[in-house]
């Protein structure tokens, strides 16, 4: 598992100027700048919505962030809705070591097929979480977190990854927190609401 010391060496924001606001369709790999490839379809983050939507977001998100929880609910009516929206959750764990220790278990689920179960789960508490915390939510929904810690060490390499990948497109987009989404071309830092949500969606099905 990434411990604190690894995971803020990897923490590095490129500046603190304002996120850049379009997505480069044809980036330089030199700059090491994300692709709309690597953005939307990393193939070990499950997708969740509808697969086969027409339309992908992408939010940067942490389990711990307030901001995160209040737009989940708005992000989720809009996926429900609309029907036609990829969602991929990009885990950035910006809150320390809960936060890590959250993001391993869910990403572990996946592979038992409850991972949108156990996201959803965490995304639905209060802000804050210790590690007990974070046991205990997923108890109520019925997954073992010592079968899924276990589930995570098998997978540790693979899982840190995700985590390192999901850091460094974050810090390459100069993301300064959470939450931040990806819709079309464009990068939202900040909290959107349903409205600004369903306007971004409607701007990527036209471009």
């Amino acid at each position: 598992m990434l411990n604190r010391r690894q995971f803020f060496a990897t923490l590095i924001f490129a500046g603190t100027g304002a996120s850049a606001s379009i997505l480069r369709a044809t980036p330089s790999r030199a700059q090491g700048y994300p692709t709309e490839k690597d953005v939307y379809f990393d193939p070990d983050i499950p997708a969740l919505g509808n697969p086969k939507g027409d339309v992908t977001i992408a939010e940067f998100f942490d389990y711990q962030c307030p901001y995160c929880k209040r737009n989940h609910l708005e992000l989720m009516k809009v996926i429900e809705s609309d029907g036609r929206i990829r969602l991929v959750m990009k885990v950035f764990p910006i809150f320390g070591d809960p936060s890590i220790y959250a993001a391993n278990l869910v990403l572990a689920s996946a592979a038992a097929g409850k991972y949108a179960a156990a996201l959803e789960a965490l995304m639905n508490t209060p802000a804050r979480l210790s590690r007990q915390d974070v046991d205990a939510t997923l108890k109520k929904v019925g997954l073992d977190p010592t079968e899924l810690h276990a589930a995570y060490k098998k997978k540790s390499r693979q899982i840190d990854a995700i985590i390192v990948r999901n850091i460094a497109q974050a810090n390459a987009f100069n993301l300064q927190g959470t939450p931040a989404f990806v819709i079309g071309l464009k990068i939202y830092p900040g909290y959107m609401n349903e409205k600004a949500l369903k306007e971004a969606v409607a701007e990527a099905r036209n471009a």
